[in-house]
């Protein structure tokens, strides 16, 4: 089966062909264009500016793709309907319904959410098991999801405010870091003492499974504004705080994922986000999991699947096919605050 899949909920335009056989998930084709240099001049993604980018690549993609005109050889289109920023999705959501419709194939609406979590089925002869616990950590999103099967989640925890990768890039802003600021927090942190700075752990030892990161901004916000005062943030002082940060973040995630195991005894975690490209992250909760409990596997997608890309949705697209869980093209629209687990 051979899926065409389509992902604009944020700032990449991404166009994938994604097919299963019996040795798994192949991406035959997985393009993304990015905004991140035209975003990077405001500091952040703007809604409008994304949907314009995307309108004007994505036919461009389309036609690198080679599919035929009549859409011979694709057997149902997948396409991300939410959550994300409204004017974004909506391109790619009315490409997809025209397709669907012109071309006479079933259509599937994507969770970006479980498209996430799907990336890990990418390039592996061995996927996860269920049940699995899932750390979902991106840019707008930080959850902590117990995956019981194909489609069947529960939530566990999630951010009261700020998701981990906005921290990140608002921590990077007030390092006076480019945007994206995740990845040059990584990088300068290489170069710093992550013992430098105490920074609190917010809700490390609180009863539940949730996050808070807004008051560990507020605090490296208070120690850059003492370093400036003193007129001794310098490279190396930046780089402290860099790492400072980062190990802070990376100790909550991995410590409520862990206490998470403990209360659901999966035999899979997964993590997956855009987040999970950050090294610390990936090797911390392995080598912490691996100690502690040895017969659980870990799983994290290859780094080029860890941001917005479609091949992740073609493969949460498959899995819904599979199911028939299609939907009319006439009647969908693009939900901003679509949900993958209940409360």
């Amino acid at each position: 089966m051979r899926i065409l899949s389509i992902e604009t909920s944020c700032d990449e335009t991404s166009l994938a062909i994604v097919a299963q056989n019996e040795a798994g998930f192949m991406v035959e084709k997985n393009l993304v264009s990015s905004q991140a240099t035209i975003h990077a001049q405001y500091g952040g993604v703007v809604p409008e500016v994304a949907a314009r980018e995307h309108a004007a690549w994505i036919f461009p993609l389309m036609q690198e793709l080679e599919i035929p005109h009549d859409g011979k050889r694709i057997d149902a289109i997948a396409v991300t309907a939410g959550p994300g920023l409204v004017p974004a999705l909506r391109i790619g959501v009315e490409l997809g319904k025209v397709l669907a419709w012109s071309w006479h194939k079933p259509l599937v609406a994507v969770n970006h959410l479980e498209g996430h979590l799907y990336s890990v089925w990418l390039e592996t002869p061995h996927p996860p098991v269920f049940p699995a616990v899932c750390l979902l950590v991106s840019g707008g999103h930080t959850e902590l999801i117990l995956m019981k099967n194909h489609g069947e989640y529960q939530l566990l925890g999630m951010t009261r405010d700020d998701a981990a990768g906005e921290a990140f890039d608002k921590v990077a802003k007030l390092l006076e870091l480019p945007y994206p600021g995740g990845p040059m927090i990584s990088k300068i942190a290489l170069e710093g003492d992550s013992t430098m700075i105490d920074f609190p752990r917010p809700m490390f030892d609180s009863p539940n499974l949730d996050f808070s990161f807004s008051g560990l901004k507020t605090a490296v916000r208070l120690c850059v504004e003492e370093f400036q005062h003193q007129g001794t943030l310098d490279p190396s002082v930046r780089a402290g705080i860099a790492a400072s940060f980062q190990q802070a973040v990376v100790d909550v995630l991995v410590h409520k994922t862990l206490k998470a195991v403990q209360q659901t005894h999966p035999k899979s975690v997964i993590l997956s986000g855009g987040v999970s490209a950050n090294r610390l992250l990936r090797e911390t909760l392995r080598e912490k999991l691996s100690m502690l409990h040895s017969d659980i596997t870990f799983h994290s997608p290859p780094l080029a699947f860890t941001g917005d890309n479609a091949a992740m949705i073609g493969v949460a697209g498959l899995i819904k096919a599979k199911r028939k869980e299609f939907v009319d093209p006439l009647s969908l629209h693009a939900d901003p605050n679509m949900s993958l687990t209940s409360l």
